[in-house]
């Protein structure tokens, strides 16, 4: 336990100190909790908000809510549907902040699998994107790749796990396709049986810019399946 917390510590102390040393549009913060809960053995809800930031937490750059309901319809094959609605803040040229509001349908398909004992996915996402201020209608493409490591023997207790993923994301119709690359590489420090911290660094790059995010997350998970009382 000692050992944990020190260095979940340390890992808070590096990235809080970095974001903090770097420029706005450099380096930024991350937040995020993430919720999934078993419906049925076949159906899973999963809802997460997130906060980010372009300094420790108090320069709004943008948050979002967002729920999804996916259901497997054969071995690690599940499409999803869900919403997502975001307050996206940013930079004008002279300064001054701009606020654009977004509400997203999206739909998805994510394909599990694993090589050893490292657990992969696959999510393939269609997002219908309708801002405003000015009203702009997009529908983008994402591919995301994820990577689950686990750090311990086989047959121990799960305490650490390795996270790596990279996502994709391509406009369908615009003069430059190309939206972003989203690079992740971090660690998740279990906190209990149905949760676990999660530090990472975060490269976004675009066709213009690059931003750097701390990113700090907390997920749990619940069984919300109803039980069999003839057992």
């Amino acid at each position: 336990m000692k050992i944990k917390f020190t260095l979940t510590t340390i890992l808070l102390l590096t990235i809080i100190c970095q974001a903090n040393a770097q420029s706005r549009d450099k380096y930024n913060m991350w937040f995020q909790y993430l919720m999934s809960a078993k419906l049925t053995d076949k159906s899973t809800l999963t809802a997460l908000s997130q906060y980010r930031s372009f300094d420790l937490a108090y320069d709004t750059r943008l948050f979002l809510v967002s729920a999804y309901l996916d259901y497997e319809v054969a071995n690690d094959v599940k499409p999803a549907a869900g919403f997502m609605f975001l307050v996206l803040d940013s930079y004008k040229s002279d300064n001054s902040k701009k606020e654009r509001y977004e509400k997203r349908p999206f739909q998805q398909v994510t394909l599990g699998g694993n090589i050893g004992r490292t657990s992969v996915s696959h999510r393939f996402r269609v997002e219908e994107r309708f801002i405003s201020n000015p009203d702009e209608f997009i529908v983008r493409l994402r591919y995301l790749i994820s990577l689950r490591i686990p750090f311990n023997r086989a047959g121990e207790k799960e305490k650490l796990y390795g996270i790596l993923k990279n996502e994709l994301r391509m406009n369908l119709v615009k003069e430059d396709p190309f939206d972003s690359n989203r690079l992740t590489a971090g660690l998740g420090i279990k906190v209990g049986k149905n949760s676990a911290i999660e530090v990472a660094f975060i490269n976004q790059l675009e066709t213009k810019s690059t931003s750097n995010y701390a990113y700090i997350g907390y997920r749990n998970s619940f069984d919300w399946r109803k039980k069999n009382k003839n057992k």
